[in-house]
């Protein structure tokens, strides 16, 4: 039955407020970081677009360019700190290779995991799923001490090896998002019927090829979503990266070094969070077919 007009434009009402409600605080960091300082920190009021926007926070922190010669000639900087402290490129390029190599790794063992568990009987198999959702619940900050005295004995600190360095992340990241994923990819592979993989082999299929060749692309939406969601949480991890990394800084690490000893530098947050933000809008758009599919797949029931 179809709702009265005039509950129909409460609800699209509601519904554009609830939206607007959670988008602003985006839309206030994004129109922060083309702020001069003087309408950033104006104490008489609050500034919304009554300024002249300048890129100048974006030159700084995206391409290096010293603030000394452009923020502080034209009354737009706190004058502190040089062209290297606020330069951002390094600290992009760490949590692009952080976080698509520790996707990579959890996506390739969830996958094969949720396949296994879906398909396969075992004795204990449910209080396994248990004892991996549980995983999730753990904070990392309770592991923290320990973790940091096994990766120095192991050499997966960057102050001992780089690589190592990169690695010793990515593989802190994949384990902290592996329980979401093969659970998230377990469910995907449940609602594809057995009786697919079964028919597949009766026509001279091996369990690899029918695993590979039909369900595999039955459950790209579901691989896509995973992969979407543990992108994202390993983009925007702070912790860990803090305490085990040395000289290799993601982006969320490198925005706590911009509170400094004469106040926090508020048009370089924002700017550098509206850009940290991009990757993760790109990534979604790639894969945009393949998560509306996944997160839909629930239709398919055996």
């Amino acid at each position: 039955m179809e709702q009265p007009r005039h509950l129909r434009i409460l609800r699209d009402i509601a519904a554009v407020f609830v939206t607007f409600i959670f988008m602003f605080p985006i839309l206030w960091w994004a129109l922060t970081s083309i702020k001069p300082i003087s309408a950033v920190f104006d104490k008489d009021r609050v500034v919304f677009f009554d300024f002249v926007p300048t890129l100048i926070n974006y030159a700084v922190t995206l391409l290096g360019l010293s603030r000394s010669g452009l923020a502080i000639d034209q009354g737009i900087g706190m004058g502190v700190g040089g062209a290297e402290a606020y330069d951002s490129r390094h600290a992009i390029l760490d949590s692009v290779i952080v976080s698509i190599g520790a996707t990579a790794v959890t996506m390739a063992v969830a996958v094969f995991a949720a396949y296994a568990l879906s398909r396969m009987a075992f004795n204990g198999r449910a209080a396994y799923l248990n004892w991996v959702l549980g995983q999730r619940f753990m904070p990392p900050i309770a592991i923290l001490i320990p973790l940091v005295t096994i990766y120095k004995d192991a050499g997966l600190r960057d102050n001992d090896s780089l690589y190592g360095g990169y690695l010793g992340l990515m593989m802190i990241y994949a384990l902290m998002n592996l329980p979401i994923a093969l659970l998230l990819m377990k469910s995907f592979f449940d609602d594809v019927p057995k009786d697919v993989d079964e028919a597949a082999m009766i026509d001279g299929a091996t369990r690899w090829q029918s695993f590979s060749k039909v369900v595999l692309p039955m459950v790209r939406g579901g691989v896509a979503a995973s992969a979407v969601l543990v992108f994202i949480f390993s983009w925007t991890e702070f912790l860990l990266s803090l305490f085990l990394t040395t000289s290799i800084r993601t982006v969320p690490v490198k925005i706590q070094t911009f509170v400094t000893s004469t106040g926090n530098e508020w048009g370089f947050i924002a700017a550098l969070g509206t850009a940290a933000a991009i990757p993760s809008f790109i990534f979604i758009l790639l894969v945009q077919r393949h998560l509306v599919r996944g997160l839909t797949l629930g239709s398919l029931k055996e």
